[in-house]
Protein backbone atom coordinates (compact mmCIF):
# COMPACT_ATOMS: atom_id res chain seq x y z
CA UNK A 1 0.00 0.00 0.00
CA UNK A 2 3.02 2.03 0.95
CA UNK A 3 4.83 1.67 -2.26
CA UNK A 4 1.32 2.43 -4.51
CA UNK A 5 0.68 5.93 -2.73
CA UNK A 6 4.35 6.59 -3.31
CA UNK A 7 4.33 5.54 -6.75
CA UNK A 8 0.51 7.70 -7.13
CA UNK A 9 2.01 10.85 -5.31
CA UNK A 10 5.41 11.09 -7.81
CA UNK A 11 3.09 10.77 -10.71
CA UNK A 12 0.12 13.13 -9.38
CA UNK A 13 1.18 16.19 -11.72
CA UNK A 14 0.89 13.44 -15.12
CA UNK A 15 -2.86 12.45 -13.37
CA UNK A 16 -3.58 16.44 -13.29
CA UNK A 17 -3.02 16.45 -16.90
CA UNK A 18 -4.41 13.51 -17.77
CA UNK A 19 -7.86 14.74 -15.62
CA UNK A 20 -7.54 17.95 -17.44
CA UNK A 21 -6.95 16.60 -21.23
CA UNK A 22 -9.69 14.72 -20.73
CA UNK A 23 -12.12 17.44 -19.97
CA UNK A 24 -10.30 19.39 -22.94
CA UNK A 25 -11.13 16.56 -25.41
CA UNK A 26 -14.71 15.83 -24.75
CA UNK A 27 -15.80 19.19 -25.50
CA UNK A 28 -12.64 20.03 -27.42
CA UNK A 29 -15.26 20.45 -30.70
CA UNK A 30 -17.96 22.48 -28.76
CA UNK A 31 -18.71 25.87 -28.77
CA UNK A 32 -20.14 26.06 -25.50
CA UNK A 33 -17.51 23.54 -23.37
CA UNK A 34 -18.77 22.39 -20.30
CA UNK A 35 -21.41 24.65 -20.55
CA UNK A 36 -23.00 22.13 -22.57
CA UNK A 37 -22.75 19.14 -19.83
CA UNK A 38 -25.41 21.78 -17.62
CA UNK A 39 -27.51 22.36 -20.65
CA UNK A 40 -27.49 19.12 -21.87
CA UNK A 41 -29.23 16.99 -18.55
CA UNK A 42 -31.66 20.17 -18.29
CA UNK A 43 -33.04 19.58 -21.89
CA UNK A 44 -33.19 15.90 -21.43
CA UNK A 45 -34.92 16.47 -17.93
CA UNK A 46 -37.64 18.34 -20.14
CA UNK A 47 -38.01 15.70 -22.44
CA UNK A 48 -38.60 12.75 -19.94
CA UNK A 49 -41.21 14.74 -17.86
CA UNK A 50 -42.61 15.53 -20.71
CA UNK A 51 -43.26 11.94 -22.02
CA UNK A 52 -42.82 9.38 -18.94
CA UNK A 53 -45.08 12.55 -16.56
CA UNK A 54 -47.47 12.33 -19.26
CA UNK A 55 -47.73 8.45 -19.65
CA UNK A 56 -47.55 7.27 -16.01
CA UNK A 57 -49.99 10.59 -14.61
CA UNK A 58 -46.96 12.18 -12.85
CA UNK A 59 -46.94 15.62 -15.25
CA UNK A 60 -48.44 17.32 -12.13
CA UNK A 61 -46.07 15.88 -9.70
CA UNK A 62 -43.46 18.54 -8.41
CA UNK A 63 -40.97 16.64 -7.29
CA UNK A 64 -41.13 14.17 -10.68
CA UNK A 65 -38.71 16.80 -12.10
CA UNK A 66 -36.07 16.33 -9.71
CA UNK A 67 -37.11 11.93 -9.01
CA UNK A 68 -35.54 12.09 -13.01
CA UNK A 69 -33.10 14.40 -12.79
CA UNK A 70 -31.36 12.18 -9.89
CA UNK A 71 -31.37 9.26 -11.76
CA UNK A 72 -30.35 10.82 -15.65
CA UNK A 73 -27.48 12.80 -13.74
CA UNK A 74 -25.92 9.37 -11.38
CA UNK A 75 -26.15 7.54 -14.06
CA UNK A 76 -24.82 9.27 -17.32
CA UNK A 77 -22.00 9.62 -14.76
CA UNK A 78 -21.53 5.85 -14.22
CA UNK A 79 -22.17 4.68 -17.64
CA UNK A 80 -19.92 7.96 -19.23
CA UNK A 81 -16.90 6.35 -16.96
CA UNK A 82 -16.80 2.91 -17.36
CA UNK A 83 -17.55 2.86 -21.18
CA UNK A 84 -14.79 5.54 -21.13
CA UNK A 85 -12.44 2.95 -18.68
CA UNK A 86 -13.20 -0.06 -20.69
CA UNK A 87 -11.20 1.19 -23.87
CA UNK A 88 -8.93 3.45 -22.55
CA UNK A 89 -5.52 1.25 -22.44
CA UNK A 90 -6.44 0.45 -25.93
CA UNK A 91 -6.96 4.40 -26.94
CA UNK A 92 -3.09 4.89 -24.86
CA UNK A 93 -1.29 1.84 -26.81
CA UNK A 94 0.65 4.30 -28.43
CA UNK A 95 1.94 5.92 -25.17
CA UNK A 96 1.87 2.96 -23.34
CA UNK A 97 4.75 1.10 -25.91
CA UNK A 98 6.94 4.19 -25.43
CA UNK A 99 7.44 5.22 -22.30
CA UNK A 100 6.77 3.95 -18.54
CA UNK A 101 3.40 5.15 -17.00
CA UNK A 102 1.45 3.11 -13.92
CA UNK A 103 -1.27 2.30 -15.89
CA UNK A 104 -3.68 2.54 -13.67
CA UNK A 105 -3.57 6.13 -13.95
CA UNK A 106 -5.68 5.88 -17.47
CA UNK A 107 -8.71 4.22 -16.02
CA UNK A 108 -8.53 6.10 -12.67
CA UNK A 109 -7.93 9.42 -14.62
CA UNK A 110 -11.07 8.68 -16.81
CA UNK A 111 -13.10 8.33 -13.90
CA UNK A 112 -11.81 11.31 -12.20
CA UNK A 113 -12.20 13.63 -15.25
CA UNK A 114 -16.01 12.21 -15.19
CA UNK A 115 -17.08 12.32 -12.15
CA UNK A 116 -15.63 16.16 -11.94
CA UNK A 117 -17.64 16.93 -15.07
CA UNK A 118 -20.28 15.09 -13.08
CA UNK A 119 -20.25 17.45 -9.92
CA UNK A 120 -20.12 20.22 -11.96
CA UNK A 121 -23.23 18.88 -13.70
CA UNK A 122 -25.18 18.71 -10.51
CA UNK A 123 -25.40 22.50 -10.42
CA UNK A 124 -28.21 21.77 -12.62
CA UNK A 125 -30.66 20.25 -9.66
CA UNK A 126 -31.00 23.66 -7.73
CA UNK A 127 -33.02 25.21 -10.76
CA UNK A 128 -35.06 21.87 -10.82
CA UNK A 129 -35.84 22.13 -7.38
CA UNK A 130 -36.67 25.43 -7.28
CA UNK A 131 -39.08 25.00 -10.08
CA UNK A 132 -40.38 21.92 -8.09
CA UNK A 133 -40.53 23.76 -5.08
CA UNK A 134 -38.52 21.45 -3.16
CA UNK A 135 -36.39 23.55 -0.24
CA UNK A 136 -33.19 20.84 1.17
CA UNK A 137 -33.59 19.31 4.44
CA UNK A 138 -31.13 17.58 7.07
CA UNK A 139 -31.92 14.54 4.94
CA UNK A 140 -29.39 15.96 2.57
CA UNK A 141 -26.58 14.28 3.96
CA UNK A 142 -27.66 11.28 2.78
CA UNK A 143 -26.06 12.34 -0.49
CA UNK A 144 -22.18 12.38 0.01
CA UNK A 145 -22.39 8.55 0.99
CA UNK A 146 -24.20 8.06 -2.53
CA UNK A 147 -21.45 9.93 -4.62
CA UNK A 148 -18.38 7.82 -2.68
CA UNK A 149 -20.09 4.58 -3.45
CA UNK A 150 -20.79 5.50 -6.85
CA UNK A 151 -17.33 6.51 -7.80
CA UNK A 152 -16.00 3.64 -6.00
CA UNK A 153 -18.45 1.12 -7.92
CA UNK A 154 -17.37 2.95 -11.20
CA UNK A 155 -13.66 3.02 -10.66
CA UNK A 156 -13.65 -0.69 -9.85
CA UNK A 157 -15.67 -1.63 -12.92
CA UNK A 158 -13.96 0.88 -15.23
CA UNK A 159 -10.75 -1.29 -14.04
CA UNK A 160 -12.30 -4.68 -14.07
CA UNK A 161 -13.73 -3.54 -17.79
CA UNK A 162 -10.27 -2.34 -18.80
CA UNK A 163 -8.20 -5.39 -18.14
CA UNK A 164 -11.67 -7.79 -20.00
CA UNK A 165 -11.46 -5.22 -23.13
CA UNK A 166 -7.56 -5.93 -23.56
CA UNK A 167 -8.14 -9.58 -24.06
CA UNK A 168 -11.23 -9.52 -25.62
CA UNK A 169 -12.13 -6.69 -27.84
CA UNK A 170 -15.90 -7.21 -27.77
CA UNK A 171 -16.37 -6.47 -23.87
CA UNK A 172 -16.51 -2.58 -25.59
CA UNK A 173 -20.15 -3.45 -27.11
CA UNK A 174 -21.09 -6.05 -24.66
CA UNK A 175 -20.43 -3.24 -21.97
CA UNK A 176 -23.07 -1.14 -24.03
CA UNK A 177 -25.92 -3.76 -23.95
CA UNK A 178 -25.30 -4.15 -19.99
CA UNK A 179 -25.38 -0.55 -19.98
CA UNK A 180 -28.60 -0.23 -21.45
CA UNK A 181 -30.48 -3.14 -19.00
CA UNK A 182 -29.08 -1.32 -15.94
CA UNK A 183 -30.77 1.94 -17.30
CA UNK A 184 -34.18 0.11 -17.52
CA UNK A 185 -33.03 -1.95 -14.08
CA UNK A 186 -32.45 1.49 -12.37
CA UNK A 187 -35.78 3.10 -12.11
CA UNK A 188 -34.28 6.48 -13.77
CA UNK A 189 -37.58 7.74 -15.72
CA UNK A 190 -40.47 5.54 -14.12
CA UNK A 191 -41.93 5.31 -10.74
CA UNK A 192 -40.43 2.46 -8.54
CA UNK A 193 -44.51 1.80 -7.76
CA UNK A 194 -44.66 0.51 -11.19
CA UNK A 195 -42.08 -2.49 -10.76
CA UNK A 196 -43.48 -3.13 -7.36
CA UNK A 197 -46.86 -3.80 -8.51
CA UNK A 198 -45.57 -6.18 -10.92
CA UNK A 199 -43.85 -8.55 -8.25
CA UNK A 200 -40.36 -7.81 -9.33
CA UNK A 201 -38.71 -4.96 -6.38
CA UNK A 202 -36.28 -7.28 -5.89
CA UNK A 203 -34.66 -6.55 -9.45
CA UNK A 204 -34.15 -2.66 -7.93
CA UNK A 205 -33.12 -3.74 -4.26
CA UNK A 206 -30.23 -5.98 -5.77
CA UNK A 207 -29.58 -3.40 -7.91
CA UNK A 208 -26.54 -1.20 -6.19
CA UNK A 209 -26.63 1.33 -8.68
CA UNK A 210 -30.50 1.90 -8.02
CA UNK A 211 -29.96 1.90 -3.86
CA UNK A 212 -27.20 4.87 -4.80
CA UNK A 213 -30.04 6.62 -6.76
CA UNK A 214 -32.50 6.21 -4.08
CA UNK A 215 -29.89 7.89 -1.31
CA UNK A 216 -29.42 10.87 -3.86
CA UNK A 217 -32.70 11.23 -4.48
CA UNK A 218 -33.88 10.92 -0.53
CA UNK A 219 -31.20 13.34 0.02
CA UNK A 220 -32.27 15.65 -2.51
CA UNK A 221 -36.07 14.99 -2.13
CA UNK A 222 -36.06 14.63 1.86
CA UNK A 223 -37.00 10.97 2.75
CA UNK A 224 -34.53 8.66 4.70
CA UNK A 225 -33.85 5.16 2.97
CA UNK A 226 -33.46 2.12 4.22
CA UNK A 227 -30.61 0.77 5.76
CA UNK A 228 -30.10 -1.48 3.18
CA UNK A 229 -29.36 0.71 0.73
CA UNK A 230 -26.96 2.16 2.34
CA UNK A 231 -25.01 -0.96 3.51
CA UNK A 232 -25.67 -2.76 0.22
CA UNK A 233 -24.26 -0.80 -2.12
CA UNK A 234 -21.15 -0.02 0.08
CA UNK A 235 -20.46 -3.67 0.18
CA UNK A 236 -20.65 -3.81 -3.67
CA UNK A 237 -18.78 -1.16 -4.53
CA UNK A 238 -15.91 -2.02 -1.94
CA UNK A 239 -15.74 -5.85 -3.48
CA UNK A 240 -15.53 -4.56 -7.03
CA UNK A 241 -13.09 -2.18 -6.30
CA UNK A 242 -10.85 -4.58 -4.39
CA UNK A 243 -11.12 -7.32 -7.34
CA UNK A 244 -10.78 -3.97 -9.80
CA UNK A 245 -7.42 -3.34 -8.30
CA UNK A 246 -6.28 -6.75 -8.13
CA UNK A 247 -7.33 -8.27 -11.55
CA UNK A 248 -5.38 -5.00 -13.00
CA UNK A 249 -2.65 -5.62 -11.30
CA UNK A 250 -1.87 -8.60 -11.73
CA UNK A 251 -2.24 -8.18 -15.89
CA UNK A 252 -1.28 -5.12 -16.14
CA UNK A 253 2.30 -6.45 -17.12
CA UNK A 254 0.73 -8.10 -19.97
CA UNK A 255 -1.03 -5.38 -21.54
CA UNK A 256 1.63 -4.63 -24.21
CA UNK A 257 1.65 -8.38 -25.58
CA UNK A 258 -2.40 -7.28 -26.89
CA UNK A 259 -2.62 -3.87 -27.54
Amino acid sequence: MTKAMKSFWKYRFLMRELVIKGIRLKYRKSYLGIIWSLIEPLMTTFVLVLVFGTLFNKFKDPTFAVYIMCGRLLYSFFSSATKGSCKEIRKQASMIKKVYVPKYLYPLSNVVFNFVIFLISLVVLIPVMIYSQQMPTWMIWQVFPALIELFALSLGLGFILAVLDVYFRDTEYLWNVVCMVIMYMSAIFYPVERLAKSGHAWILKYNPLYCIIDQMRGGMLGYQVSLWEYLYPAAVAVVVLAIGIIVFKKKQDNFILYI
